[in-house]
């Protein structure tokens, strides 16, 4: 699927969560209504496709690197996300991204949650952030260069905050 971005951001309730589950491979298997309404996409358009058919070219790579590395360990992580719309438009979450669990403790799948993030903190913090880091990304023509690359950009402001990543993005919401 071929979407141009338009540039239009669209906005949901703060009370709406979006839900999203995939299997180990990151191919949709569930999606809410809420996730429809939102993205203008149906199930046909999405189940058992990879979850990375909403994402926004504004989007680092490396930040997903740090999701699914984060999701392989086992454990949870929050990060804010520009999805793309099925016409184009985007808009902003603060994603909650859990490995599910089969009877033996085996990771199965993952669980999302999204919930509308604070748009001052998105404007403020993130933009600039992602900004810095796809313009490293550009930088290298070689893309798993640009991809290294910006990962260590990220892991660096990081530790330059005296942090993890996780509590990176919690000081955001103080």
């Amino acid at each position: 699927m071929n979407i141009n971005p338009t540039g239009k951001e669209r906005y949901f309730d703060a009370a709406d969560i979006i839900v999203s589950k995939t299997n180990l491979k990151g191919h949709i298997t569930y999606i809410n209504k809420t996730f429809m309404d939102i993205s203008g996409f149906d199930e046909s358009d999405l189940l058992d496709k990879p979850h990375s058919i909403i994402r926004h070219p504004d989007m680092p790579r490396c930040v997903f690197k740090l999701l699914w590395d984060t999701l392989a360990g086992g454990h949870e992580i929050f990060a804010y996300v520009k999805n793309m719309c099925k016409n184009g438009d985007h808009y902003w979450v603060l994603a909650h991204v859990t490995p599910s669990f089969d009877t033996n403790h085996s990771v199965c799948g993952y669980h999302s949650t999204r919930r509308v993030p604070d748009q001052k903190i998105v404007k403020d913090t993130i933009i600039p952030l992602y900004d810095h880091l796809l313009t490293e990304e550009g930088k290298h023509s070689n893309r798993k260069e640009g991809l290294r690359h910006s990962y260590d950009a990220l892991q660096e402001i990081i530790q330059q905050k005296g942090t993890d990543y996780a509590r990176f993005i919690f000081s955001l919401q103080s």
